[in-house]
């Protein structure tokens, strides 16, 4: 019964924030916001290992690309639609603000989300990104993802543990987990955000053997080569 009360809850707001605009309006916003994220997340199945080869397929053929072209041009192919939908994001948040759950439902609600966690706009974006995730329209998940990237860009220890990065060293490709704040109370504040995962399951499922480090210890990993 709970379940049912909060879905017709949340219909509701979609329905009376969509009467702001006219239905046509509201339902291209939607299906731009759709694109969107098809496109932010598809083309980056193609680097996972996991995808099936049918699945890498039809995401080819949908972006008009050959396996050929990708394996050489790859991320030049995703940074060309990166850039692309970071222009429609800026243009969608100048006009409505941070188009959120209670506006257009989800998945939609993550669409700019995740566009702008794949610019370098972090920063002029994140306390938008921040308000968006108080008011329940977006995870806080996600909050607390795009808080560690901006962290980590800043050169600065990260919060929840989300970013992994890899460098070059004399043992050849390293990957880390970024040097988190306070990493005994990592899982405490992961958990407190909505995370399911801990820090150290996290790193697993990134391919990442979980070390405590500190910014001191990668500098010195860094200049081991």
């Amino acid at each position: 019964m709970k379940l049912l009360l909060t879905i017709a809850f949340s219909l509701t707001l979609i329905f009376c924030n969509a009467q702001k605009y006219s239905e046509q309006e509201f339902t291209n916003l939607k299906t731009e916001l759709k694109q969107i994220l098809e496109s932010d997340q598809e083309l980056r199945e193609l680097f996972d290992t996991e995808t099936l080869d049918v699945r890498k397929e039809e995401i080819y053929k949908k972006y008009n690309i050959t396996k050929e072209q990708f394996e050489r041009e790859n991320w030049m192919i995703v940074q060309k639609y990166d850039s692309i939908n970071i222009k429609k994001i800026d243009k969608i948040i100048s006009k409505y603000g941070y188009p959120g759950k209670s506006l257009v439902g989800e998945p939609e609600n993550t669409s700019a989300f995740y566009v702008i966690q794949h610019s370098n706009k972090i920063k002029n974006y994140f306390p938008l990104i921040k308000k968006a995730g108080k008011k329940n329209e977006l995870p806080k998940t996600l909050v607390a993802m795009m808080e560690d990237r901006l962290l980590v860009q800043e050169g600065k220890e990260q919060i929840y543990g989300t970013q992994g990065s890899g460098f070059n060293t004399k043992n050849g490709w390293t990957m880390i987990i970024h040097p988190i704040k306070n990493p005994e109370k990592v899982n405490k504040l992961r958990k407190k955000v909505g995370f399911t995962e801990t820090v150290e399951e996290n790193a697993k499922r990134l391919g990442i053997d979980y070390k405590v480090l500190t910014l001191e210890d990668v500098k010195k990993l860094k200049e081991n080569k």
